[in-house]
């Protein structure tokens, strides 16, 4: 379909909630999203192009045709959305890590002995899943102290197969397994203790060691006191299983702290889990940062990293209200089986949890992620925003500076790579202006640049990716004019300031604004740039005033010259230390007649 044809079916869509399927020329699925009005969501993205981060600008540009799903409620629009993102992983959405290194507790429970595995992902093949956690190695300690603990084998042999067919193996004479070999010992007792592992699992301490106590009770009143004896130990086992936290980490809490640190390159979601009041694990996910806000980044998060696992917390904690808060909060208490409450605290001591989690998410970005990268990332941004093929490598940045009609300069400051390129700079006195003209002053600044460049002027030959001139429209379409004389096409952009005197945004020789304030980084980086142009100007500027204002007090002086005013000024280096100077030492630097019609010059009107 041509972009004229994708608009109008987008605008003949209704109005009703839904979900929208992007997809290229070979029919792949490159971005599913959810809508309350499928009209106007999806027209949005075939219009006002402009205001679309450059990650929306691709995607758009390979949409070949879209399919929509009209669903009954803005619930099941999400229900649907999150089914289908997991079916097609489409390149364009918000994807988290795959789970390979977050490994879940696969219970078999349609085996009449069910048994405890680690497996890499939950199938759909009946079975009871736990996790993900947090590593292999936890996953497989977890494993071995529930089976430690509550007696269960571990051995492999596979019952009921395997009963009384041979002698019960170390691990019972050890006193690690309850023998679920021997024929004597019946299946519910094995029920028993799984249904007991169960509850450990989902954190229910304290239920399983009041049901041994119970039972260790009733042993010593009926005087089995080697069964309660047996019971007294496992009561122990369980107990310090309770209080270790690995067993706990990574889901079994009752509140989950999220929070969230967007930077240039990469951005993070950081996620603590707390129980009964005690931090007793964290979880971590790295995305690519492509623009997208945090709402959206949170809603993507909230439906993958909690959709996939069997046990939710009872509260989440969000740095930011979500609009969709309601559904997705809707959507988890279904998979839950229970609420799942969302909650965005505004103060108090939940307010420093987040702060606390946003914290841990800004400390890992920034990380992983080097100077090097940082500095590509907003380079390709602003290639993005401008529409450059290519990031711009050196970028070259003109200011004008003036007080009235003498000393009007020019600076000119370079950036490589994105750092500044000190030994680069070049600074212009401008000639032949009867008095300040900005306009003027850029028009000659930048032919005399590209003049030097054109006669083979080394300190000029390397030709700039990207012009920026501090000033407007006016400012930047001179500039462009002046390197049309020479036949040279390099984009020119002019940073325009807001009333703070910082850059709000990029402008073309026709007027055309491209803002910036919506993209942190890149904010930045032209602020960085004007603020360095601006200082470079300023700075040259005092300078050259300082030297005229020097020439101008030692003009003044009878039988003073050039050649004089020269050599005083490099041996007492400043006005100041010539007027303070004794007549001795004047005349060890010039003739006696000159030495004292300068210390008559400074030192008469103090002896008016």
């Amino acid at each position: 379909m041509t972009f004229e044809e994708l608009k109008e079916k987008a605008l003949s869509l209704p109005l009703k909630p839904g979900v929208y399927l992007m997809m290229d020329k070979s029919g792949t699925v490159i971005y599913v999203g959810k809508a309350k009005a499928l009209k106007n969501r999806v027209s949005q993205y075939f219009h006002d192009q402009a205001s679309h981060n450059g990650k929306t600008r691709a995607m758009v540009a390979q949409i070949d045709h879209f399919d929509t799903i009209v669903a009954g409620s803005e619930f099941e629009a999400l229900v649907l959305e999150n089914s289908l993102i997991k079916r097609h992983k489409p390149r364009y959405n918000i994807m988290l890590k795959d789970d390979k290194g977050y490994p879940y507790i696969r219970l078999s429970v349609k085996d009449r002995y069910p048994r405890f595995s680690m497996v890499g992902r939950m199938a759909d093949d009946g079975a009871r899943y736990f996790g993900p956690f947090g590593g292999r190695g936890d996953t497989q300690d977890i494993i071995d102290a529930l089976r430690n603990a509550l007696k269960l084998p571990a051995c492999g042999k596979k019952f009921p197969r395997d009963i009384g067919k041979e002698r019960p193996c170390l691990n019972h004479h050890m006193g690690l397994c309850d023998g679920y070999c021997r024929e004597e010992v019946p299946r519910e007792q094995h029920s028993q203790a799984i249904d007991q592992a169960i509850c450990l699992l989902e954190g229910k301490f304290g239920q399983v060691e009041k049901d041994l106590a119970d039972q260790m009770t009733e042993a010593a009143d009926n005087l089995e006191f080697e069964k309660a004896a047996a019971l007294r130990d496992r009561l122990k086992a369980i107990s310090l299983l309770g209080k270790r936290q690995k067993v706990v980490a990574g889901y079994l809490a009752d509140t989950d702290v999220l929070g969230l640190f967007c930077g240039e390159v990469r951005s993070a979601v950081a996620v603590l889990h707390f129980r009964e009041g005690d931090l007793t694990g964290r979880d971590l996910q790295l995305f690519q940062t492509e623009g997208e806000g945090p709402e959206e980044l949170l809603s993507a998060f909230l439906t993958q990293f909690y959709g996939n696992r069997g046990l939710l917390p009872r509260q989440i904690l969000l740095p930011e209200d979500l609009e969709d808060a309601a559904d997705i909060g809707r959507f988890l208490s279904h998979q839950a089986g229970r609420k799942v409450e969302l909650v965005t605290p505004q103060r108090g001591a939940k307010r420093e949890l987040i702060r606390m989690a946003q914290e841990n998410a800004r400390e890992e970005v920034l990380r992983v992620t080097t100077r090097e990268e940082r500095t590509a990332r907003v380079l390709t941004l602003l290639a993005q925003r401008i529409e450059l093929e290519k990031p711009p490598r050196r970028i070259e940045a003109y200011d004008i500076s003036n007080t009235g009609a003498a000393d009007i300069v020019a600076a000119m400051t370079v950036f490589e790579d994105g750092k500044p390129r000190k030994g680069a700079y070049r600074y212009f006195k401008m000639k032949g202006l009867d008095g300040p003209d900005d306009y003027a002053s850029m028009e000659q600044t930048i032919r005399r640049r590209f003049r030097r460049d054109k006669e083979g002027d080394e300190d000029f030959a390397q030709r700039p990716d990207l012009i920026l001139i501090d000033g407007g429209d006016t400012h930047a379409a001179v500039a462009s004019r002046a390197l049309e004389e020479f036949g040279l096409t390099i984009p020119v952009y002019g940073m325009v300031k807001d009333g703070r005197h910082r850059t709000r945004a990029l402008v073309t020789p026709d007027g055309r604004e491209i803002g910036i304030q919506g993209v942190p980084a890149l904010f930045a980086f032209i602020g960085q740039i004007q603020e360095e142009t601006h200082r470079s100007a300023v700075g040259f500027h005092h300078k050259q005033h300082t030297k005229s204002s020097v020439g101008s007090a030692l003009e003044k002086i009878p039988g003073i010259g050039e050649a004089r005013r020269k050599k005083l000024m490099k041996t007492f280096g400043s006005v100041k230390a010539i007027r303070e100077a004794d007549l001795q030492a004047l005349e060890g630097v010039l003739p006696g007649s000159a030495a004292l019609s300068v210390y008559n010059y400074f030192k008469k009107p103090e002896e008016e």
